[in-house]
């Protein structure tokens, strides 16, 4: 039998750019959450800035995130402009630990300007965390029913979202999450950006939150910058 899997789902305030800043914030969030993951939402380290430079999984101003995932057993699911191959670059998720940093996922369904900048990923990603299975997703891919077929396909217990809307698109969110939840009976976390965050969103619309595999928000974090929802799933 798994054990119980406790989530966060986190709003965090974001200095645009400022990497050093982002991931302190990071960092106390991680331990106040009381979480076993922790998702923050797209481009949550550098804001939405498509011009910030592209990290590495190496990159030494992630540390502080890694000490707070040590010392609260936390895997934390944090959104980085990311370096690729021949040049290329990706919106993608960063999966921390205590043991460091990997590239968990690489968003697939490009938007507005980020084509011009930013290279799709090659495909669907799952994490596994303590036997319970994250279907890995960024922003516009939650609204592409193909997608989370497509993750489903390989096996999800948990929609793992890291998404960014205006405050006047926040109903976007649940309904795609509600989606998600009810076409696959899976959980869905999503983290979505509150407050400002650079790049045009001078009011991102919050309204992070968990679903039930029948669509219903169990825990949400409201519209304000600094909060987080948990749930325990079982």
């Amino acid at each position: 039998m798994r054990l119980a899997l406790t989530i966060a789902v986190a709003q965090p305030p974001c200095v645009p750019y400022d990497i050093r800043a982002n991931a302190q914030h990071h960092a106390s969030m991680i331990r106040s959450a009381g979480a076993r993951v922790v998702v923050f939402p797209e481009l949550s380290l550098t804001g939405y800035e498509l011009d910030a430079t592209a990290l590495s999984v190496e990159e030494a101003l992630l540390a502080p995130i890694v000490q707070a995932c040590g010392e609260t057993g936390s895997a934390a699911l944090v959104g980085a402009p990311l370096a690729g191959e021949a040049g290329q670059s990706h919106i993608a998720i960063l999966a921390v630990t205590g043991d460091g940093v990997t590239a968990a996922y690489r968003k697939l369904w490009l938007g507005g300007a980020e084509p011009g900048r930013f290279s799709p990923g090659g495909g669907p990603s799952v994490l596994e965390v303590d036997g319970w299975r994250l279907g890995l997703a960024i922003c516009k891919d939650t609204g592409i029913p193909g997608h989370a077929a497509a993750t489903a396909a390989l096996g999800m217990d948990v929609y793992a979202a890291a998404v960014l809307e205006a405050a006047e698109d926040a109903a976007r969110i649940e309904v795609r999450a509600r989606r998600v939840a009810r076409d696959h009976g899976v959980w869905v976390a999503a983290a979505s950006f509150a407050g400002s965050t650079g790049g045009g969103f001078e009011r991102a619309a919050g309204g992070s939150g968990i679903w039930s595999p029948d669509g219903v928000l169990v825990a949400g974090a409201g519209p304000k910058p600094g909060r987080l929802a948990r749930y325990t799933i079982t």
